[in-house]
Order: C-alpha cells, then structure tokens, then sequence
C-alpha cells in the first residue's frame, strides 16, 4: 500500500514523502493519527504540484539569503564597550549587542541566529569573529570590531 506521509514518522520516513507499508499499518495506523494519506492518482498529482511549488519558493529564499550573506561580508561591525583603565570591558560583548549593531547597519537578524567564536565570553577590546545562520544551507562568518 502506498501512502503520502503529512509527517516525519521515525522509521518509515519524512514528511511528504511516498512510502510503501504494510496495509494493516497504513489502515490502522497511520491514517487514522493523521500521519499519512492514501496515494491514490489524485492526491499524488497534488503531492508533486505541492512539492514543486515548494521547491520554488525555497529556491528563493536561498537565494535571498545569499545576497544578504554577500552584502554582510562587506560590512564590519564596530561595538563599543565600557572599559576599565587595564582595557578590560565592564560585562561582555554577547550577540544581542552584535545583532543591534547589525540592526544599525540595515539588516534584521535575529540574535538565536549568531554564533559568536570565542569559547570565553567576549572581554577584551579587539576584533573577533561571529558566524551568522541565514538558512540551513546558508552561513555567513563575519568580523566585529569592539572599540
């Protein structure tokens, strides 16, 4: 029995995928949870329009996330922080800083997005390295410079 899954089911497969199972588990299973649907022709030819038109769309947002990777390559941060007299920042810089100062620049950037290098917390005055997650396939690693 063929059936088109609406989700991810461990073992069997991922969502909108067109999977081959037994009857009784299909029958008894699958379809009354709502996991999956009967492949028959008319819901296949909806599966394909769908997964099609998926395609585009998620084309485009890859696409929009890789002219923003490249117009945030050419860009350089600058974070000001308050300092002691040894050069020690009072605090430290975290990615709520990185990604207002990128807010400064233009770009909307969600700061669960960025990941900044450095194991320790940002203390020091100096330039540091942050890598931005635009897409699942898309990652940009930018430069700051705290001043």
């Amino acid at each position: 029995m063929q059936i088109i899954l609406r989700e991810d089911v461990e073992n069997l497969g991922h969502k909108n995928e067109i999977v081959n199972v037994k009857a009784g588990y299909g029958r008894n299973f699958l379809i009354p949870k709502g996991l999956a649907t009967l492949a028959i022709p008319s819901a296949k030819k909806v599966h394909e329009e769908n997964v099609r038109q998926r395609l585009y769309k998620e084309e485009k947002i890859i696409h929009d996330a890789t002219t923003l990777a490249e117009q945030l390559k050419t860009r350089t941060l600058r974070i000001g922080a308050k300092v002691s007299s040894t050069g020690k920042i009072f605090g430290s810089v975290n990615t709520i800083q990185i990604a207002e100062a990128i807010r400064k620049k233009g770009f909307e950037i969600d700061r669960k997005n960025i990941t900044i290098h450095e194991e320790d917390a940002i203390k020091e005055l100096g330039t540091y390295k942050a890598t931005i997650k635009l897409h699942k396939d898309v990652k940009v690693e930018i430069e700051f410079e705290v001043f």
